[in-house]
């Protein structure tokens, strides 16, 4: 039986969003990034300002541990 949680990315005139979760109204804005230098997310202010997204996840980095972010289910990141 499916999630019903879609994946999919975000992108507009430059500025992007790595993967987008949705599951009915709901919506999470995950950006990925493999360096530890602070680095400013414009994509992830942009879409925050344009969707209210639900939660805004940084992976890597300075952010969700990569191990831990794939050791949780999608729906994990919907709540």
């Amino acid at each position: 039986m499916g999630t019903g949680i879609q994946i999919g990315y975000w992108r507009d005139r430059g500025a992007e969003v790595d993967f987008v979760l949705s599951r009915g109204r709901n919506v999470v804005a995950l950006e990925v990034k493999t360096s530890r230098k602070r680095e400013a997310l414009p994509g992830m202010d942009i879409f925050d300002r344009a969707f209210s997204p639900k939660r805004k996840v940084l992976v890597g980095g300075d952010g969700v541990p990569l191990e831990e972010f794939f050791s949780r289910p999608g729906e994990y990141w919907l709540r």
